[in-house]
Parts: structure tokens; C-alpha cells; sequence
């Protein structure tokens, strides 16, 4: 098997993440030897992969569900927004410069094109079969010209492209139609089918439209997912407050302790690596929200500041809504709060910065005896250490070079010689994203939280996160295996896509 396809999607957000994970797990469990794969990504969720290469969380996910090791042939092309009319270009997971939407479009991304084929064929030649994921809709046709993740890649690669589609949102079949009927003539010969998503109820009452779209299009449905809790994986866009994935989504497990513990994560803008407290939420007994005002901190247990890819921005935004005040004040009562990343530096004395904002010299919150320099240059590293007694895995992402004056190291070697972060009272910093990830440096750092809050609240002793994330990762391999015509999928993915596929008018605009 030398098989690939491209999972498109009618939208952002259809589900284009989620089923290429599924599609990836399912094959993986059938014994096929599978990679996955997006041209260009745009996210400020990213991670770190062994070699040093920063690229999408979701792919590094997806590589997860395919039980290999990410790396960046995997996501070739990461843009990080850097606002809306800006975005830091990482290309081979290592950052080349920052550009306009303009000038990235008006000439950079088709340049590209090259690029990320070569590193589909290499991946194509180590592995049975690649998935590749798109991004928004195939039929954005403002940027057909210079696409190199939708029908750009497909064209190049001969791949078979399947749209997903988010009924829950309705008009899935408008969306459908429409998708298929704004692509050019060559681009259409390889639009093999749909996938309807997140679909609640009696499937018999959908079965109509999707025969009525297969007349109207010539194109079958290659299955019908139903809606469930739960099933998001590592969520790409940063630049809002997304309320889905494994926090917004899951139930609240009972307290092993008589308490719950509340946490509140200030929703900061360009906020990075969010998925930092999925590992707390994933804790019974911890209620795990996101904020935007100071009374909101008042009955929080633990006050996370998450990361961000604007530091300065951020700042300034904790400073307009009050909340800056609340935590400086909320420190020096000895009441937690914890500062990740760009949310570290923030809690800092002072930030010197003529990298990422330009803004040159701004002072922080100064609840840390910290001082930032920004470098131009971009700590992308896999630290282990120790904390708090117990061992501790990360990665770093950040401009930002911090130097402690105080205090003390939060997390060290275990030879008493500190790694990273700084510790004053109840209020710690530190620039390792995933962290929490390491379950007993996790346990102890929430039963530190609980005794300063006073809180009757107790880890539960077994909880896994990677066996968690296994048990995600195989819900969304059973969501494919049963509810997706899998030997069609099969044969799409083997053989490509259906030879005398229709042309249905008017096609992309001349």
C-alpha cells in the first residue's frame, strides 16, 4: 500500500483535525505503517518535536494517534499570528522571518509549494499511507492561485480529497454542493465524497438528502459521525477563546476529596499552548474555566496565566480589564497563581523587548524577581528535570530569556541546581509548556494549591493523562471504524479517487 488522502473541510472548525486523527488510528490498528501530514498550518498551539522543530500541536496529536514520533516533514509550514494582519513564518520547524497576510499571499506561500510536496513524497516513501488534513475550505477561491494545503497540495500529489462537513452548524448540504461547484474542472476530478460530522439523531432521516446529493453531485457519502462529548483533539485556533476540546467539553469527574478545586485561566490575547490545563482538567474534582474580568479570579483555587505570542499585548490587555491588579493583589495574599510561558514573563519585574512587540522596555506585574530580555533567536527545546520531588517532562517555546534574581528555581536538575522558572510564596513561573503533563509533578503541585487555598481537595492517585489521550485517540478510531463505509475509505485511500467523476457547474470563477 502507497496510499494517501486529503481530508478537506467545508469550513474552519468542521472537523477536519478530528477525523484525520480517527482516520489515522484506524489505520494504524489495521497494521498499516501511516504518517500524518498538513502542508501549512496556521496555530498558535505548536510543540516541540524531539529534533527541535516547532510545529501544529494537532500534528504532533495525529502523529500521536499513528503511534509514531512527530517531526516536521509533518507540518512543513507553521504560521503563528502575531495579531490579525501578521504572522511569524516557521518553515522546517524553525522560524524564517515575520510577514503581512499580503505579503505571505501575494507571492511567499506559492514559493512553498515545492517545499511541502518534497516532504509529502519523503514521507510517502518511509510510510503505507499519509493523511493529510487541509485548511478552512478548498473552495476559498480568493486563494486558489497561491494554495498549497487544500487542492494546491491534492493537484501536485494526485491525492483523493474528502470534505468534511459540521452539520450540527446546519446547512451541511448547501455546504457540500457549493464546496464542489467553486472548484475548477481538474480540481473537482478529485473530490471523491463527503463526511457528515457531528450529526444527532435517526441517520435514517438524513439518508434522503444524502442520496439527493449524490444525484445532484455524482459523489457519495463516505459515512455520517455522530455528535460526541469530548473528541477534540489539540485545538489550532489561538486567537480566540475556543470552549471545545478536552476542557470545554468533558464532565466534571467527582472530587476524590470532600472539595473541588476551581481554576480560572485568564483568556489573554494571542493566547499559545492553551492546552497546558487540559492536564489539570483532566484531574476529578477540578473545574478548569477561562476568564476575562477580575471578579471572576474571586472564588478561583489556582489563577493560571497562560502563554502567549504577545507578551507585551497581553500585558497591557491584564492592565484595561483590571485584572493585572487583581493579581498582583491575589499574590501578595499568598493565593496561587501560576505564569507559563509568556504568562511567566509576565509576572516578571520587567520586559525588554525589540523583538516581538517593539514596545523596548515595559515593566511587568513584578510578583516574580524576574527580568526578560527577548532574543531574536527561539528557545525550541525538550527539557527534563525535576519538581517539587518529582520528575518533570516540557518544552519550550519563547523569544523570551528570563533572569531570575530571587526567589527560588522551581523546576532543577535534582542536584539542586536550577533548570527553569522561579518561586516566591504560592506564585510560580516557568517556560515549560506540558509540564503538567507529568502526572506525579502534577499530583503535587495541586496538593500544594489545595493546602494554600485551603481546600480539602485530593489528587486522585491514578490518574494517566497519556493513557487519557490513548483512550481520546481511540474513541476517535472507533468513531471512523463505525460509523464509515471503511472499505470505501480503504479503497479511496489505495486507489484515489473514482475515475468520470462529474463536473458540476459553474465551477471557479475564470
Amino acid at each position: 500500500m502507497n496510499g494517501g488522502l486529503l481530508v478537506a473541510g467545508t469550513t474552519s472548525d468542521a472537523g477536519k483535525s478530528v477525523v484525520t486523527a480517527g482516520i489515522c488510528r484506524w489505520l494504524v490498528r489495521q497494521g498499516v505503517k501511516v504518517a500524518p501530514f498538513k502542508a501549512q498550518n496556521m496555530s498558535l498551539n505548536s510543540f516541540v518535536t524531539r529534533q527541535g522543530a516547532e510545529i501544529g500541536r494537532a500534528q504532533a496529536m495525529q502523529a500521536q494517534a499513528c503511534r509514531i514520533e512527530p517531526t516536521a516533514l509533518m507540518n512543513p509550514v507553521l504560521l503563528k499570528p502575531g495579531g490579525e494582519q501578521s504572522s511569524q513564518v516557521v518553515l522546517l520547524g524553525k522560524p524564517v522571518g515575520e510577514l503581512s497576510a499580503r505579503g505571505y499571499h501575494g507571492g511567499r506561500q506559492q514559493k512553498l509549494l515545492g517545499t511541502v510536496l518534497d516532504c509529502l513524497a519523503e514521507l510517502r516513501g518511509t510510510y503505507d499511507a499519509v493523511i493529510c488534513e487541509g485548511a478552512g475550505s478548498p473552495a476559498e477561491i480568493n486563494l486558489r492561485r497561491t494554495d498549497i494545503v487544500n487542492m494546491g497540495i491534492a493537484r501536485g500529489a494526485r491525492l483523493p480529497v474528502l470534505v468534511v462537513g459540521d452539520i450540527d452548524r446546519g446547512g451541511v448540504f448547501a455546504s457540500f454542493f457549493g464546496t464542489v461547484a467553486l472548484l475548477s474542472p481538474e480540481d473537482q476530478e478529485l473530490v471523491a465524497g463527503f463526511l457528515v460530522n457531528k450529526f444527532r439523531g435517526d441517520v435514517s432521516l438524513l439518508e434522503p438528502g444524502l442520496e439527493m446529493l449524490q444525484g445532484l453531485t455524482g459523489r457519495r457519502t463516505y459515512g455520517v459521525l455522530p455528535f460526541r462529548h469530548g473528541l477534540g483533539i489539540d485545538e489550532e485556533d489561538g486567537l480566540r477563546v475556543s470552549l471545545r476540546g478536552t476542557v470545554r467539553e468533558s464532565t466534571v469527574t467527582p472530587p476524590v476529596g470532600e472539595d473541588v478545586l476551581r481554576v480560572a485561566v485568564c483568556a489573554i490575547p494571542l493566547m499559545s499552548n492553551f492546552t497546558d490545563v487540559d492536564a489539570l482538567a483532566a484531574e476529578p474534582g477540578v473545574v478548569v474555566r477561562f476568564v476575562d474580568r477580575p471578579e471572576e479570579l474571586a472564588d478561583a483555587d489556582l489563577v493560571v496565566v497562560p502563554g502567549t505570542r504577545g507578551t507585551v499585548r497581553a500585558l497591557q490587555w491584564l492592565r484595561e480589564r483590571g485584572l493585572a491588579d487583581a493579581l498582583v493583589r491575589r499574590a501578595a495574599e499568598g493565593r496561587p497563581v501560576l505564569g507559563v510561558c509568556g504568562g511567566f514573563q509576565i509576572l516578571g519585574e520587567h520586559i525588554e523587548d525589540e523583538v516581538e512587540s517593539r514596545a523596548g522596555a515595559v515593566d511587568g506585574l513584578g510578583v516574580l524577581p524576574v527580568r526578560v530580555r527577548f532574543a531574536r533567536e527561539k528557545t525550541l527545546t525538550r527539557p527534563a528535570g525535576e519538581a517539587l520531588g518529582e520528575r518533570v517532562e516540557g518544552y519550550e517555546i519563547h523569544h523570551g530569556v528570563a533572569d531570575v534574581l530571587g526567589g527560588e528555581a522551581f523546576i532543577s536538575d535534582g542536584r539542586g541546581h536550577g533548570l527553569d522558572g522561579c518561586r516566591v510564596g504560592h506564585t510560580w513561573g516557568t517556560h515549560w509548556h506540558g509540564s503538567l503533563e507529568s502526572d506525579g509533578f502534577r499530583r503535587a503541585f495541586l496538593r500544594e494549591v489545595a493546602a494554600a487555598a485551603g481546600r480539602r481537595f485530593v489528587p486522585a492517585p491514578g490518574t494517566s493523562f497519556a493513557a487519557l489521550r490513548e483512550e481520546q485517540l481511540d474513541r476517535l478510531g472507533d468513531l471512523i471504524e463505525q460509523h464509515a463505509d471503511t472499505d470505501a475509505l480503504w479503497r479511496l485511500i489505495e486507489s484515489g479517487a473514482p475515475q468520470g467523476l462529474p463536473f458540476i457547474p459553474p465551477g471557479a470563477p475564470a
